[in-house]
């Protein structure tokens, strides 16, 4: 069984604010939590004592009951019943959102109805909000799975052949690639690894986050890169981490400096 929706009442008029209390204090399906007199007083009152739901009067001294909806605030604003002698406020009232509209002097069963309603308010809230939290985590749970699969659709490592056997070169370990007529030399710490592919088929098969193409006949994992040095009539060249140079091609020289240049210059 659910708990008690926790009732706050505000009205100015001490025998109407005295009516709700005896009707809210006669149903199981709601407790009063306080009371208030005037509009300030049921502000300090919601923000103090955060209820389920408020009866609000709507013509009261100072702020009407209007006033006090539009001064609400936050993601907890509680349900808001008006309970008015006053039938001509109903469509503005519906206008700011109230769950219900109540008349004076109060019939007993026409508030527990009232209180019904904000009852399905309130679980339909809390539904949109577990419903939120679930998408929330099965987020959270497919994200290493994305990640996982962007990571799968590069290589981490190529079976290589050296001295007759074929051996595993981790991707990490190239530092650059090096087209040869229909194959592509892998340079790594270990030496060169011929291995027939193309150039684009090879840059396919490399994450662009770790590896920049910097001609067209080479690659060259950007974390080995050094430094970008001018060679001369507009030309460059890349110096990686281990000495070697190799040139950038006139195509791919704006890229490279974009990427490797903080101003881009």
């Amino acid at each position: 069984m659910s708990a008690p929706l926790r009732v706050l009442a505000v009205d100015d008029e001490p025998l109407a604010l005295r009516r709700l209390e005896i009707a809210v204090n006669h149903m199981d399906e709601a407790r009063l939590i306080g009371t208030a007199s005037d509009g300030p007083e049921a502000l300090d009152a919601i923000a103090r004592l955060d209820p389920d739901v408020v009866l609000l009067d709507i013509r009261m001294n100072g702020m009407t009951g209007f006033d006090v909806v539009g001064a609400l605030s936050g993601d907890r604003a509680p349900q808001v019943v008006f309970v008015t002698a006053y039938d001509a406020f109903a469509t503005r009232a519906f206008e700011v959102s109230a769950v219900d509209y109540v008349l004076k002097p109060v019939d007993f069963d026409r508030l527990r109805a009232a209180f019904a309603r904000c009852r399905e308010r309130i679980n339909a809230a809390d539904a949109e909000d577990r419903e939120a939290e679930l998408r929330a985590l099965i987020e959270a749970l497919r994200a290493p799975s994305r990640a996982l699969e962007v990571q799968d659709r590069y290589e981490r490592e190529i079976w290589v052949q050296r001295r007759g056997e074929f051996v595993r070169l981790a991707i990490d370990d190239i530092e650059w690639v090096g087209a040869e007529r229909d194959y592509v030399r892998l340079n790594s710490g270990d030496g060169g690894f011929l291995l027939r592919e193309t150039m684009a088929g090879m840059m396919a098969r490399l994450d662009p986050e770790r590896f920049l193409r910097v001609h067209r006949s080479t690659i060259v994992q950007r974390r080995r890169i050094e430094s970008l040095l001018p060679a001369g009539y507009g030309r460059f060249r890349v110096r990686l981490t281990s000495g070697v140079e190799l040139n950038v091609g006139r195509l791919y020289t704006a890229d490279i400096k974009a990427i490797l240049s903080p101003s881009g210059k």
